[in-house]
């Protein structure tokens, strides 16, 4: 977990006065393109943390290492345990981390950053849906990650069961699924975790393209999906009390373009083809009006049609 590895980074450099990523890598066991994110990330957040070039040189907090910790400023004490709280409720590991920080603390932050950490709570479960649990594949493809080792994955897709050996570059988790974007025979891959079946580590290493940034790849990745899922636009009218709800309820595939001439609000609905446009909207009924396209209302007919039969 990240939060946990940059409270260990933080440690480190209190009780080593000037790191370099390869050095934070080799203790906390992660690559030293991965140590030297953590310690940008840091300095980007605000944390007294810089750089020094040159033969002698690494990371040093600022007013050197000190066992108090006194180059945290209590506002950025406040903005590290505001960011790593809500990961402690689910990593026993951080939550000691945090207690050993809170302690190596300037006397008047500690009240500060106790409170900070048990300020947030993130719960990922919807109403009405469990408290999803990691992948089995989570665990496995970590240690793959970290340690730069191949692996062999079975992995089921439309009801197909396949076996792959790949290279796993990285982890993403968006909205409680995870995803593996990994290197393969045939080029760089997405795979979803909820689908990877057994994980088998293999002896054989690999080197991760010096290019590849995984929050770039990632970014890449995104842009690409939602420009496929908008590939279908229909126009619809809904009130303006309705408006900023559809807008919510759909997200980046709702467009508000402002009030039609009989005061309603015209928007934009898009989706990968007709039939999923007329599934977003098939539960507002008469709440919303789709003016078109005609595909799109040929699929609200047929939904409505099957509605009728299946319950006659």
């Amino acid at each position: 977990m990240r939060a946990d590895r940059l409270v260990a980074t933080l440690l480190l450099m209190q009780a080593r006065g000037r790191v370099t990523a390869a050095e934070v890598a080799a203790e906390l066991e992660v690559s030293v393109a991965t140590a030297r994110r953590d310690l940008e990330a840091l300095s980007a957040a605000g944390i007294p943390v810089y750089p020094q070039a040159g033969r002698g040189g690494g990371w040093s907090l600022i007013g050197g290492a000190r066992t108090d910790l006194s180059g945290l400023t209590a506002g950025e004490t406040r903005a590290l345990f505001l960011l790593a709280g809500p990961a402690a409720q689910a990593a026993p590991e951080l939550k000691s981390a945090l207690r050993k920080l809170v302690r190596a603390l300037p006397q008047t932050f500690r009240e500060d950053a106790a409170a900070a950490a048990d300020a947030v709570v993130v719960d990922p479960a919807r109403w009405g849906r469990p408290d999803p649990r990691p992948p089995a594949a989570l665990a496995p493809l970590q240690q793959a990650v970290v340690d730069r080792r191949r692996v062999r994955i079975e992995y089921v897709r439309f009801g197909e069961r396949t076996v792959r050996e790949l290279s796993p570059w990285g982890l993403v988790e968006k909205e409680t699924i995870w995803y593996l974007i990994a290197g393969t025979d045939r080029g760089r891959r997405t795979f979803r975790l909820d689908r990877v079946g057994e994980v088998t580590l293999l002896d054989e290493s690999f080197d991760r393209p010096a290019d590849f940034d995984l929050q770039a790849e990632w970014a890449r990745i995104v842009t690409r999906m939602e420009q496929r899922r908008s590939a279908v636009a229909a126009t619809v009218l809904v009130s303006t009390a309705l408006a900023p709800i559809l807008a919510d309820q759909q997200g980046r595939h709702c467009t508000l373009l402002g009030p039609a001439d009989d005061g309603r609000i015209r928007a934009e609905i898009t989706a990968d083809t007709a039939k999923m446009v007329a599934r977003q909207l098939a539960g507002w009924g008469a709440d919303v009006e789709v003016v078109g396209p005609p595909e799109v209302r040929a699929e609200l007919a047929a939904l409505g049609a099957e509605l009728v039969r299946g319950n006659s």
